[in-house]
């Protein structure tokens, strides 16, 4: 599991783009910019207002949302009374985004800690109700050692 630049290990370099659905899209972008530093890279209003589809950058990680309802075949956490789902983003300090983020409104769910796989890692819940682990990668371990830590954890 060799790192592609110390941020990303290698391995997730590549991941699945995540479309979440959320009932205020465009509340969610605003504050995705405010809290995990997110750019707006897209944004594709509805013909009857809210946003249709967006996608909005957060390091290197695509984020694609929209508006829940309204016809969509998605519905919001909130209506759902939570999220099956967690998305995960490395990012080069965990600790200042944490910081960041609760400062904009974000729900620390487990503050930045050193964790048995090699990441500082961090669990937030976004005021959409989607949950979001952030990771600041330290160190690369073979299988042998991830299973090693596990063990004597």
């Amino acid at each position: 599991m060799t790192g592609t630049d110390g941020v990303v290990p290698g391995r997730y370099r590549y991941a699945a783009v995540p479309h979440i659905m959320v009932d205020d899209a465009g509340a969610a972008i605003d504050f995705y910019v405010r809290a995990f530093g997110a750019r707006e890279d897209i944004r594709i209003d509805g013909p009857g207002g809210g946003v249709l589809h967006a996608e909005v950058s957060i390091g290197r990680s695509v984020l694609m949302l929209g508006d829940a309802g309204d016809g969509a075949p998605f519905t919001a956490p909130a209506v759902l009374g939570g999220t099956s789902v967690a998305l995960h983003v490395y990012v080069p300090d965990v600790d200042a985004l944490v910081e960041r983020a609760a400062a904009a409104g974000a729900e620390v769910l487990q503050p930045p800690t050193d964790m048995f796989h090699g990441d500082r890692t961090a669990v937030l819940k976004d005021p959409s109700g989607h949950v979001w682990i952030f990771l600041t990668h330290l160190e690369d371990l073979t299988p042998d050692e991830l299973l090693r830590r596990v063990s004597a954890g």
